[in-house]
């Protein structure tokens, strides 16, 4: 008699406080898509040049990383809840404050206080979604909230066209209102949850130190993972692509932007089964291959002999992107096994965004000095350092009771 076929696992049921939090990025990353566009053209409005109208971006992202530790230490403090609200009301007050900016300085200063409150939303929103995904859904509820993000910014766009209609200003309104939103999704919806309570005096201390995490080889591996992935995700790709477009192509910022939605559709195509696949494949397997794809996309780009390829190319991108993401924040989910560590979440977050504030820097340099080639081949070549790294540990589902 032939024996039964196995059942299936059940599908885990996520917590009510994912799909809030899930809720409360997308409607970040929609304000977000809408102002981001406006924001260098508002500055031009001051009649500065344009090494100083990129610089409010550049301010923004500075911020951020001087205030990751702030964040983590906020948390540590007032819980993730609290901090969460208290740091998107600052990026809306900065926001809607930079729509009456009388002047340039103005703007900078506020966009520069934006980027504190933005580094105390990401430090506190990451430590809450590892805390709340359950061990066998991590790559679920990472690939659900990247998808948000992905969803807000490829609608932001489509708004922002509309809402700039009413000229510059209206969309730090738009993004102002769309901030409020998300705070009060995220206060209203977690105001009673166990995983969003703060810590009462006399509570046994479980919280992960950043010394400790870094002990584990995981950690230190995700790290360089996170440098390296926004250093091409967040940096290169968004600031030398399209300065590539322009000169190899004679491509306007129309046609870079295809080149961008080609990566973003390549990201969007896989987002959803990388997630399960990093929960029943495991996370080290995914990563490696992500890496692996990335790398050789980089490194094939400035060889494409025209649009077509470039898009090509942009979009094998993508999916290697889709494949990394779910996998690092299932790591770093692992490794604090739903303990508190704001430290540990933000150094993660900082080193992501040093990543993506120097290799624009970085690669723009060497563009000058050798080439886009040897740009995109610094860029592959961090990649497979991250590759390396991952090939060289165990995978974090196995973490034992030692590292936990």
């Amino acid at each position: 008699m032939p024996a039964a076929p196995e059942a299936r696992p059940e599908r885990v049921k996520l917590p009510f406080e994912v799909w809030a939090l899930v809720a409360g990025g997308f409607a970040v990353a929609l304000g977000y898509g809408v102002v981001a566009p406006a924001i260098p053209q508002f500055a031009l409005e001051f009649g500065v040049n344009a090494f100083a109208a990129s610089a409010i971006v550049s301010a923004f992202a500075l911020m951020r990383i001087v205030g990751a530790p702030v964040g983590g230490w906020v948390v540590g403090r007032l819980g993730e809840r609290r901090t969460y609200t208290i740091g998107i009301l600052i990026v809306a007050a900065s926001t809607g404050a930079a729509a009456f900016a009388l002047d340039y300085a103005q703007l900078i200063v506020l966009r520069g206080l934006g980027g504190v409150g933005s580094a105390m939303f990401t430090v506190s929103a990451t430590a809450l979604l590892v805390k709340v995904s359950p061990p066998d859904a991590r790559g679920r509820v990472a690939s659900l909230n990247a998808a948000g993000f992905l969803l807000g910014n490829l609608l932001g766009p489509v708004f922002g066209g509309l809402v700039a209609a009413f000229g510059l200003r209206a969309p730090f309104i738009f993004y102002f209102f769309t901030l409020v939103v998300a705070a009060i999704i995220v206060a209203v919806a977690l105001r009673n949850s166990p995983f969003a309570a703060v810590r009462a005096a006399g509570d046994a201390d479980d919280t992960l130190s950043l010394a400790a995490a870094l002990r584990i080889p995981q950690y230190r591996s995700l790290l360089l993972s996170v440098f390296a992935f926004g250093w091409v995700a967040f940096g290169v790709r968004i600031s030398v692509i399209p300065i590539f477009v322009a000169i190899a192509f004679q491509g306007d910022a129309a046609q870079a932007a295809w080149v961008l939605s080609a990566y973003a559709a390549g990201n969007a195509l896989l987002i959803f089964p990388s997630g399960r696949w990093t929960d029943t494949v495991g996370r080290r397997p995914l990563l490696i291959t992500g890496m692996s794809i990335l790398a050789v996309a980089y490194f094939a780009f400035p060889a494409s002999p025209g649009m077509w390829a470039a898009m090509a190319i942009m979009f094998v991108a993508g999916a290697g992107s889709a494949l990394v993401n779910p996998g690092q924040q299932a790591v770093l989910a692992d490794v604090l096994a739903q303990r508190p560590g704001g430290n540990v979440v933000a150094a993660y977050s900082m080193v992501s965004d040093l990543g993506g504030v120097l290799g624009p820097l970085v690669a723009g340099a060497v563009v000058d000095l050798a080439g886009f080639g040897w740009a995109f081949a610094l860029s592959a070549g961090l990649l497979v350092v991250a590759m390396i790294a991952w090939a060289a540990v165990p995978d974090s589902r196995r973490l034992g009771p030692a590292a936990r």
